[in-house]
Parts: structure tokens; C-alpha cells; sequence
């Protein structure tokens, strides 16, 4: 083979070779969290009652509850089958990109007496925990203002059963409502916009 043809071969070899190592590289954030829109909206703005906004949430709370999915310790119908497909750097490169958008507050339907109710509930006993009525994504409790209102019963009950572990203050703040008043932050939370 003649020295052009030995140069040709190279070139071309290592030009396969930079094409499969981009093919194999991590998929970007944005390319990842589009397969979650399914569920969860574009841009983790969930349009189903089923599955909760993600646009905002805290880089923590998310990379926490990926990893409480892939270990079983969190409940879940789907995701922790999912969960354990993803890598921790690609979780964290999820966890980066929800966390880069703003909060997104969903228009939920709510019984507004309800939620008058709830405001009460959450003054006396959520307000420590879930600032700014529920819309503050630093204070790793995850985002609660604007879910939608299944969604919210849902992961209570997962709680209230002992299916999801409450955290202990959660658990003694809880422990002292009623379902009547349950019910009603629930509604305060899914009416914040």
C-alpha cells in the first residue's frame, strides 16, 4: 500500500473513530429531560394529574428522588423503572437543566374554600418547611405550589400510609390535622399561582 493510501486509511479511521466516540458520549441534558416530557410536560410542565411539574425543582431534590426510585425506596407506578436507567452523571445533568427553568405553577382546578382553609393549615404548620407557599425550590422540600391536586393526594396518601417516609417534622405537623384539613392545604397548594 502506498503512502497515500496508508494516510487515506488513517484519515478515515480516525474519523470513524470521532464520530463513534460522539455516538457513545452521554446524550446532553435537554436531549434526556425531552424524554421525560411524556409525562411530565415539555419543559417539566406536566399537563396530566398524574405526574408533577419538574420546571424549577431543586438540583438536590431531584438527583434525591432519582436515586430513592432506583433504590425502591420511594413509590412509584413507572419511575423507578426508569430511574434505573440513567447514570449519576446523567441524573445530575437532568437535575442542572429542571433546576436552570423557572418554577412552573400549573392553573389547577381546586375548591377555593378549601384552599381558603388550607392557608390557615399551611400558616400553623407547612410554612417552615415549603416557603413561599410551597413555591421555593432551595429549600429542598420540593415544589408543591401549582401541582396538580391528584397528584398531590397521591404522594399524601404514599405518606399518610407509610409507603414514602415522611420526614419526622413532616410527620409530627401532620399527625396533629385532620383529613378535613389535610384536604385543605392540598387544595391551598394546588391553588397557588
Amino acid at each position: 500500500m502506498g503512502c497515500n493510501k496508508k494516510a487515506l486509511v488513517a484519515l478515515i479511521g480516525s474519523v470513524f473513530m470521532a464520530g463513534a466516540s460522539q455516538v457513545l458520549a452521554d446524550p446532553s441534558a435537554l436531549m434526556m429531560a425531552n424524554t421525560c416530557a411524556g409525562c411530565h410536560g415539555t419543559e417539566g410542565k406536566s399537563v396530566g394529574p398524574a405526574s408533577p411539574n419538574l420546571a424549577g425543582i431543586s438540583e438536590a431534590y431531584f438527583i434525591d428522588s432519582m436515586n430513592a426510585f432506583k433504590e425502591g425506596t420511594r413509590p412509584a407506578t413507572i419511575m423507578d423503572r426508569i430511574a434505573k436507567g440513567y447514570s449519576e452523571s446523567q441524573i445530575e445533568s437532568m437535575a442542572g437543566y429542571f433546576a436552570s427553568l423557572p418554577v412552573y405553577k400549573a392553573s389547577v382546578p381546586h375548591d377555593a374554600g378549601k384552599a381558603q382553609m388550607g392557608a390557615d393549615v399551611y400558616d400553623k404548620g407547612c410554612a417552615k418547611c415549603h416557603d413561599e407557599n410551597g413555591a421555593l425550590a432551595d429549600d429542598d422540600a420540593g415544589i408543591l405550589a401549582g401541582q396538580w391536586l391528584p397528584w398531590l393526594k397521591y404522594s399524601m396518601a404514599d405518606f399518610q400510609s407509610g409507603h414514602r417516609e415522611m420526614p419526622k417534622k413532616m410527620k409530627k405537623a401532620v399527625k396533629k390535622l385532620s383529613d378535613d384539613e389535610i384536604e385543605a392545604v392540598l387544595h391551598f397548594f394546588a391553588s397557588q399561582k
